[in-house]
């Protein structure tokens, strides 16, 4: 009986015996296609290979190292056969100054192509910011919107660092030098100047909405001061222009970029899985000991 199911199975231990002998090779074998493969180029009727024309960039997770998107925005920038870019936004936000990098970075791609940003699930803060300047913001009805505001926080370990036996020692120059320090409980006149810090970000930020979105900078209280809308308010308020799934958003990009047929340049498979496993590792740990203004 063991003879027989051993015959049985035989085809199925000869595979994976071959799997475990030979894994890092197979492993290796893999990569080497997917980095040999190019999924960019598509095959038409007549035996030809057709050059993409649309670009989907994906802004996803805390905004902090955005070296890797602006490289992206770039490339499409100076592509002359991608006619239109999707940029698909599912970001809290992140830090203030990358946040405004993207801004501007896509403000100069929309002047040379359309560029249509699509809400997959949140697009707040930063990551609003960053997509202000697109030539239209599409929303999925289950999107969450706004958060238009600037915040810097700290803790104040005095307490506990008292109870434990702890103390600091400071020699600095300038007055402001120690601001926002965690060991003690902040001046006044320190929180005077972080709060001008914070007015000045905030008063950037919403002027920049308004300007690009067309709203009146006086009245940010209806679409900023750090509110959240869905997508339905936030279409009410002027914050996107459209309530509606990716397949209008993919229908948008290839009406503004007037192309006949869409053939999207997508990202070699590795590279996305790496990139998506890094990204999101990385970030969630920074994120939680970042210092510094946050659009988040």
């Amino acid at each position: 009986m063991f003879n027989f199911f051993k015959i049985l199975f035989s085809p199925i231990i000869a595979i994976l015996d071959f799997i475990t002998k030979y894994f890092k090779t197979i492993v290796f074998l893999t990569i080497m296609y997917f980095v040999v493969y190019s999924p960019n180029d598509k095959m038409n009727q007549n035996g030809t290979f057709e050059v993409a024309n649309l670009q989907k960039i994906e802004l996803f997770g805390p905004i902090l190292d955005v070296s890797k998107t602006m490289g992206e925005i770039q490339k499409a920038k100076q592509n002359v056969n991608i006619k239109g870019v999707l940029l698909e936004v599912n970001s809290p936000g992140g830090a203030v100054a990358p946040s405004v990098e993207l801004a501007y970075a896509i403000k100069e791609l929309s002047a040379i192509k359309p560029v249509v940003v699509y809400a997959s699930g949140i697009i707040a803060s930063g990551s609003y910011y960053a997509s202000i300047w697109s030539d239209k913001i599409i929303a999925n009805p289950g999107a969450m919107v706004g958060s238009i505001g600037v915040i810097m926080q700290g803790v104040n370990t005095e307490e506990l660092m008292a109870k434990i036996g702890i103390s600091t020692q400071t020699v600095k120059a300038g007055k402001y030098k120690e601001s926002g320090t965690p060991t003690r409980k902040w001046f006044d006149y320190e929180k005077e100047q972080l709060q001008s810090i914070i007015d000045d970000t905030y008063n950037m930020f919403i002027t920049d909405v308004a300007n690009a979105r067309k709203l009146d900078v006086k009245n940010h209280t209806q679409f900023a001061d750090a509110k959240v809308f869905t997508a339905s308010q936030a279409k009410e308020v002027g914050l996107v222009d459209e309530v509606a799934t990716v397949s209008s958003a993919e229908k948008a990009i290839v009406e503004l970029a007037e192309v006949d047929i869409a053939i999207w340049q997508k990202q070699d498979k590795f590279d996305k899985f790496i990139d998506k496993f890094i990204s999101e590792t990385v970030s969630s740990i920074s994120m939680n000991f970042v210092s510094g203004l946050k659009a988040y």
